[in-house]
């Protein structure tokens, strides 16, 4: 195991045992900072590649403007959580420092630096190439001004209908304090004065004139159309503002522009003063609606004056303010991608199931007979919903016990286990209440499954249940069978459509134990502490990897086969990333498919030459976690919930499991695993200075995207 040693070196601990010689590295090797990356700069690297993907011009032209969308939602989450956090370090005068030795303060000043070009760029895309080429296919964004008189007409009708009744200016004065801003909300903001009086300057709320804030109702779609049947559309903001003066008979309107907020959203519970854990997170969603604000966006044109004035009255900073060029919350943008434009989109993607459950025989009965393998979304979901829906149905099921992280709104896996009490079945449900933005969600489907007789719980004091694992127990003659599934990815049948995850059926008999002991582990609180085939966070999936890697290393020095390929969404545990320089420096070869952050820094001279970094990004979210180790010729291969974070290994309950069946270890190393590592159109690479560059094609080299190759050749 790798730890440090008590004059500071970094020891490979265990290798002794086998009669090889203790490996020690001085501290200033593989303890130095900058051999590691920033965490929220190396994610907003992962945020360049999906607006690098936004302006590639080979994707249809609305997948364009979703990856726009997608660049503008990954960062509201960036900044509700991950600044929101960096500015409350600030505040605390924390004196904590990133793992590459940045203050707080340090990190939000290069998040901004290193925002502002991006932020430019996507407006840049947005403004010169996708509206036009959108205009120029007959979907058109326009101005009320740009409208003729009638069209005016119209929308004005339309106004007063469905937008005026529902409007609610809020006036600042000495009588009406700064109105709350809510977190993401659209806003427009206005200065009023009485008819007849100058227009001479002074402060927005000050005497004569007065700012308003008006609040876009979100009851009402952001783009209404110009008329019926057409692809011309106004923004609403546009359209409140063309009408405003209806709304201050007798006043002055002004300039008008929009503002949007955001806020901390962060949620911290203090578990063990917590009787009841739902009632307590439904109390804690509601306080989440206050909290501070850490950015403020408004549009390029806002005068100096009113942003100066907002920036005041929420209490930021100059360096809190981002200027937008273009329209604000670009998610909204996305009611154009249902428009029936099949010609600009990506084609339908043809999921099928595996060959073994396409047979007449039951469900059960194929996975008795072999593991089956799952490669989402070109494995139809509809695998894991049928897998759920056949326990319900089947009379010879006696229980069925899931964990539950994202399930989606309309989860017909949730609709299963109510049926599956409803028929005197033995049901439990983990139902993960601190999923992140999912809590709200998870809460209603509580109670649903709740008032069906599911026995729910809600997972264990100080830690988040991340697993995904479904156990099945069923009758068999004499005896009982366990049937488990366990996965990469959340039990939501809509995400499935779109990330890419692996999952696994198996009758293993092992693993059906270790899936009991883990349920009951999860709801009775047991202190399980050994299993047979499972590595669980945080009882040994640590220590387990680690061991994994010295493995490896023992095998390179002894002259057999070395070799690591792991796949993940992040990389930032340290202890690991040590582990991995150390093995790298043992001769192993190391291959690394890390979708997000990545806080090892590859390719430095005498520490990580050995080491390769790539990321894809494409049509899919890549979320599958696969973990090959080639074990000196006795290759083994895991896959599981857990990414090589701190988070993940050391305050979260997750499960990866071993591939027994040698069939099914060669399709994860051959037919995924290096078919993603000779990704050469949608693959990037890390470099030594945290920068990413296109994987380029070699001399002869076809062209390859591993995700639409997988779409043509399905396990």
């Amino acid at each position: 195991m790798t730890t440090t040693g008590p004059s500071g070196q970094v020891l490979v601990r265990g290798a002794d045992d086998h009669g090889v010689e203790v490996k020690e590295l001085p501290e200033t090797v593989l303890r130095r900072r900058d051999l590691l990356f920033n965490r929220e700069l190396s994610w907003l690297e992962f945020n360049r590649r999906v607006l690098e993907e936004a302006c590639d011009e080979t994707h249809p032209l609305l997948e364009r403007l979703k990856f726009l969308a997608i660049f503008s939602s990954n960062l509201d989450e960036f900044f509700m959580i991950r600044v929101a956090g960096l500015k409350n370090e600030v505040d605390e005068e924390s004196t904590e420092t990133s793992l590459d030795g940045m203050t707080a303060a340090e990190q939000l000043c290069e998040i901004s630096r290193g925002l502002r070009p991006l932020l430019a760029e996507q407006a840049r895309c947005l403004r010169e190439v996708i509206l036009p080429q959108l205009e120029s296919c007959g979907i058109v964004l326009t101005s009320c001004a740009q409208l003729t008189e009638a069209e005016r007409g119209v929308l004005t009708a339309y106004f007063m209908e469905n937008v005026f009744p529902v409007l609610t200016p809020q006036a600042v004065d000495p009588s009406h304090p700064f109105p709350y801003i809510s977190s993401l909300s659209l806003n427009l903001g206005l200065l009023i004065e009485p008819l007849g009086q100058g227009s001479g300057k002074g402060k927005a709320a000050g005497t004569g004139r007065r700012f308003v804030r008006i609040k876009l109702p979100p009851m009402v779609p952001r783009l209404v159309s110009v008329g019926d049947g057409e692809t011309r559309y106004v923004f609403l903001g546009d359209l409140i503002a063309a009408n405003a003066d209806r709304l201050f008979p007798g006043m002055r309107v002004g300039v008008s522009c929009g503002f949007r907020v955001t806020r901390d959203a962060d949620i911290e519970i203090l578990e063990e003063e917590a009787g009841d854990l739902l009632s307590v997170m439904e109390q804690e969603l509601r306080k989440r609606r206050f909290g501070e604000a850490v950015r403020l966006e408004v549009a390029a044109d806002m005068p100096e004056e009113m942003v100066g004035y907002l920036t005041e009255s929420l209490e930021l900073t100059s360096d809190d303010v981002y200027a937008v060029q273009g329209p604000l919350r670009l998610r909204d943008l996305m009611m154009l991608y249902e428009l029936p434009r099949a010609e600009l989109k990506d084609r339908a993607l043809s999921a099928r199931l595996p060959a073994p459950l396409r047979g007449r025989e039951s469900m059960f009965a194929a996975i008795g007979r072999q593991d089956i393998l799952l490669h989402h979304p070109y494995t139809a979901y509809s695998a894991v919903t049928d897998f759920i829906s056949a326990a319900a149905s089947d009379p010879d099921v006696l229980a069925v016990k899931m964990c539950l992280y994202r399930t989606g709104q309309r989860s017909p896996i949730v609709q299963a286990l109510m049926e599956a009490s409803g028929r005197g079945k033995q049901v439990a449900v983990l139902v993960e209440l601190k999923a992140r933005f999912d809590e709200e969600n998870n809460i209603g489907w509580a109670r649903q499954l709740e008032r069906a007789g599911v026995h729910v719980v809600y997972g264990l004091l100080g830690l988040k249940t991340h697993c995904k694992v479904a156990l099945v127990v069923r009758r068999e003659g004499t005896l009982l069978r366990r049937y488990v599934h366990i996965a990469t990815g959340n039990y939501n049948p809509t995400t499935a459509r779109i990330y890419t995850d692996v999952g696994l059926f198996t009758a293993d008999p092992d693993i059906g134990a270790d899936a009991s002991d883990l349920f009951n582990f999860l709801t009775g609180y047991s202190r399980q502490a050994n299993y047979r085939k499972l590595l669980v966070a945080p009882v040994d999936l640590k220590e387990r990897t680690l061991e994994l890697i010295e493995r490896e290393m023992r095998h390179c020095r002894s002259g057999l086969p070395s070799r690591i390929v792991a796949k993940m969404n992040s990389l930032t545990d340290t202890t690991l990333i040590r582990a991995l320089y150390a093995a790298s420096q043992a001769g192993v070869t190391i291959d690394l498919i890390v979708r997000g952050v990545c806080g090892l820094r590859p390719r430095v001279a005498g520490i990580s030459e050995n080491i390769r970094v790539v990321s894809i990004v494409g049509r899919f979210l890549e979320h599958s976690r696969i973990f090959y180790f080639s074990n000196g010729g006795a290759e083994e291969v895991y896959i599981g919930s857990a990414d090589w974070m701190a988070r993940n290994l050391e305050r979260r309950i997750e499960v990866v499991v071993p591939i027994s069946d040698a069939r099914l270890r060669r399709q994860l190393k051959e037919d995924i695993l290096d078919v993603c590592l000779r990704d050469n159109v949608k693959a990037r690479r890390l470099m030594p200075d945290g920068s990413y560059e296109r994987v380029r094609r070699g001399a002869g080299e076809h062209e390859l995207d591993s995700q639409m190759f997988f779409a043509r050749h399905p396990l």
